[in-house]
């Protein structure tokens, strides 16, 4: 997860960042060869190369550190620019990079649910979807008949169908190509935001 361009929070000195950086990707490495509960500290130590003191200063424990690193892949998936293609609806959730990515890192992704803290990070996902769909829908004019309250409601909603489409779509042994459903979820976007505008017009 830590192999992501720096995310959109608060910015860390590049040595500390790196130092982070570090440490998430061995405990990536390490999520891949052993079970999550196997895992210590020292053995994250050995495998980035980084003294006790320097672990201590940024984390807590293990678990701290791969929340940390979930939260920061989230927050920059969440928050990283979406690709948009003339003639289709506009992209509020970057659904179709998330699925990408997990495609890429299957083993990683199967390590995560054999380890039990799927739901974690998951629920790390949809808070940060959440924000952003509902920030992305205030700067969308055909979102406008919004109020700031229905936005937050629909990016909830769909911040949770974003990860049932997930698990969907990885269970599936043929699953349809990201873009496909990229767009039949933005279909689902823009007909809540249709039902929404049209009960705030008869309110």
């Amino acid at each position: 997860m830590s192999d992501t361009p720096p995310n959109h929070g608060p910015k860390l000195d590049p040595r500390r960042r790196r130092t982070r950086d570090r440490l998430g990707d061995a405990l990536v490495e390490l999520i891949q060869e052993q079970p999550f509960d196997s895992i210590t500290v020292q053995h994250v130590l050995d495998r980035a190369g980084v003294a006790r003191s320097t672990f201590y200063a940024n984390y807590k424990d293990k678990d701290d550190l791969f929340q940390s690193d979930a939260d920061d892949f989230f927050l920059h998936m969440a928050n990283a620019p979406l690709r948009q293609v003339e003639g289709d609806l506009p992209r509020v959730a970057p659904l179709r990079e998330l699925l990408e990515h997990v495609a890429d890192v299957r083993p990683f992704f199967a390590a995560v649910v054999a380890s039990g803290r799927l739901h974690d990070v998951l629920d790390l996902g949809r808070g940060h979807f959440a924000r952003s769909i509902a920030e992305r829908l205030a700067r969308e004019p055909r979102a406008a008949s919004l109020s700031t309250e229905q936005r937050q409601v629909l990016g909830q909603a769909l911040s949770g169908a974003m990860t049932a489409l997930l698990l969907a779509w990885v269970r599936d042994p043929a699953p349809r190509p990201a873009a496909e459903l990229d767009a039949f979820f933005h279909g689902l976007v823009w007909n809540g935001v249709a039902a929404g505008g049209a009960n705030a017009t008869d309110a």
